[in-house]
């Protein structure tokens, strides 16, 4: 069963003030409930009640004796369940996320977390009788019309039948979590958020800071990067101790479970096979010399260093011009771009910016970074930004409209089947991505412009695919170590620099306290394992840019026809039209390929 408590996936750094960039929009989440103490916010909390309670009277230790029709019924009723609790849940997390500071916003969304759990809990069963129902009854079952089409969801639960605990602990599994993982996400969200950074005289939270990385003026870089350095380094115990609690609970979990790897439920819950995820690890870490450490090797002699630093990692260029870009630039960048690929992308993406579908600006307690939160099927998605005007916040824009055109055409497929997996989940916000950058490119007036605009997106993929491959192999290696015992801050901080030197290269050389860097990312600590997903989606989007370049008639089509199916279909299948399978190792190459072609074209500016 889906019940969505918002786990957003911090997508890339951005944030934002009002007048100086235009009018930021806000959500609007009257669409999901007017207010917190609204009757409609206790009339869905007393239905979702009744109907778990009736759902489980009716079904439980009955399964294996249903029709098909009978199992079509079942099915309906369980996935307007998972609405109606992914509609509470959508509602609380979004409030929350807006200023996770506020008590009253953290206590709504405890209750609202601990009701569903309570509620939802008799309806555990479900799942554990499906996976107990013989084959051939299945087969039988879904010969029904209407039943087909959730073939899918059956044959993902049937995945995790190996992995299934017995029922009493599945049920005490699920009335702990409130108090588990999800605890430790809010204590890690709350410490975040009330972080300040003293940078020249300035108080800043982590996503403002952060930016100042960004700057031209070196001197700003590297005061914001010290001072970031040292903050972290001062709260470095609590984070430790996020990492070590998730890390071992993950182990706990896994050894009653079975689970070979601490990634493998990951996997499953990604509709990907390990060895596709290993074959994509593996062809972008022996491409780090060919990718990461020529273009820093370029970048370190445009910049006229000996060496780089980290707050040189996402510097502009020398040629490059400081310029704010107002959010009806950037709205109108992107429209324009999507327009470009076909009208109906644009036509899905505007009612985000005209009905408060996006909420741009920077806010105290706001949470960083950005996401698009699909909500439920019967509303529409969310997203967020911390916009600051800044070039790469119009990508930033592009890749969140991206998420939320396909989370509104993915809707159709229904609550069960909407959500897609988070390797294909990326496909649609970096396609957005690619179409923004080509437009932008072919309106580059000079030689200059053009190669600001290539290096920008050369660092742009590097970050989401030799910066996220790292960050995978962070995880891994720290899950594999967390075995061994309780890591020390300094034992996490060993594994981080470790990848860190090896994915960047010799252009650079580490200041002391960027050793700590690892503490403030969301993905590790909100959804571990997710973050070659990133990577996934990048060298899909480059397979499939390519296959759109070189043969564009009927490819939007065929497009639309991929993110309308949601989690309907795997990966293989969605691929089919377009002649690509991420299962073939050379796959991988052909994305990264797209990646050192640009870098061979910023070679032959010199």
């Amino acid at each position: 069963m889906r019940f969505t408590f918002p786990q957003p996936v911090f997508d890339q750094n951005a944030q934002s003030g009002h007048n100086q960039f235009g009018d930021l929009p806000d959500w609007d989440l009257t669409d999901l409930y007017p207010s917190t103490d609204a009757p409609e916010v206790k009339r869905d909390l007393d239905w979702l009640e009744e109907h778990c309670a009736s759902f489980a009277e009716d079904y439980e230790s009955k399964l294996a004796g249903l029709d098909g029709a009978g199992m079509y019924d079942c099915i309906l009723r369980n996935e307007r369940i998972s609405q109606v609790a992914g509609r509470l849940g959508s509602f609380a997390g979004l409030l929350y996320y807006q200023n996770t500071v506020d008590g009253e916003r953290a206590k709504f969304l405890s209750d609202i977390q601990d009701k569903i759990t309570n509620f939802t809990a008799p309806l555990v069963f479900f799942s554990l009788e499906v996976n107990r129902i013989p084959e051939d009854t299945l087969e039988e079952m879904l010969k029904h019309d209407g039943l087909a089409r959730y073939r899918p969801i059956f044959e993902r639960m049937r995945k995790m039948r190996p992995y299934q605990l017995s029922d009493e602990l599945e049920r005490y599994e699920h009335d702990m979590s409130v108090v588990g993982a999800s605890a430790w996400n809010k204590l890690f969200d709350e410490t975040i958020a009330d972080l300040k950074f003293e940078v020249n005289g300035e108080t800043l939270g982590i996503e403002a800071a952060t930016t100042l990385m960004t700057e031209q003026d070196r001197s700003v870089r590297e005061a914001a990067a010290r001072e970031i350095g040292k903050v972290l380094g001062q709260n470095i115990k609590i984070f430790s101790r996020v990492h070590n609690t998730l890390a071992k609970m993950g182990q706990v979990e896994d050894k009653w479970r079975g689970m070979p790897t601490p990634q493998t439920g990951r996997h499953l819950s990604n509709d990907v096979e390990p060895e596709v995820v290993e074959a994509l690890r593996n062809a972008v870490v022996k491409a780090y010399p060919k990718l990461s450490h020529r273009y820093y090797e370029l970048k370190r002699g445009w910049l006229g260093l000996d060496k780089l630093q980290v707050w040189d990692r996402n510097a502009p260029l020398p040629m490059e011009e400081t310029r704010t870009v107002g959010w009806d630039e950037a709205r109108k960048t992107v429209m324009d771009a999507y327009a470009g690929f076909d009208p109906r992308m644009a036509e899905i993406a505007e009612p985000f910016f005209t009905k408060g579908w996006i909420d741009a600006g920077v806010k105290p307690g706001k949470a960083p970074g950005a996401f698009a939160h699909p909500t439920v099927t019967d509303a529409h998605p969310y997203v967020m930004l911390n916009y600051l005007g800044k070039p790469r916040d119009v990508m930033t824009l592009a890749h969140e409209l991206g998420h939320g055109v396909h989370q509104v055409l993915a809707a159709g497929q229904g609550e069960l089947l909407a959500d897609t997996p988070l390797t294909l989940a990326e496909t649609a916000s970096v396609f957005g991505e690619m179409l923004t950058f080509q437009k932008m490119l072919k309106g580059a007036k000079t030689d200059a412009e053009r190669k600001v605009m290539l290096a920008g997106k050369v660092e742009d993929m590097i970050n989401t695919v030799v910066r996220q491959i790292a960050f995978y192999d962070f995880e891994c290696k720290l899950h594999e170590a967390r075995k061994g015992g309780e890591l020390t801050p300094q034992d996490i901080n060993k594994i981080w620099m470790s990848v860190q030197g090896e994915s960047l290269g010799p252009a650079f050389e580490f200041f002391p306290d960027y050793e700590v860097y690892w503490s403030y990312i969301p993905h590790f600590v909100h959804s571990p394992f997710y973050v070659y997903a990133y990577a996934f989606g990048d060298g899909l989007v480059n397979a499939l840019y390519a296959a759109y370049t070189e043969q564009p008639e009927g490819f939007q089509d065929k497009y639309f026809d991929m993110l309308k199916s949601g989690g309907s279909k795997h990966h293989k299948e969605l691929l089919k039209p377009f002649g690509l399978d991420a299962s073939d190792p050379k796959f991988w190459d052909k994305g990264l390929s797209m990646i050192s072609g640009f870098i061979d074209e910023l070679e032959a500016m010199e």
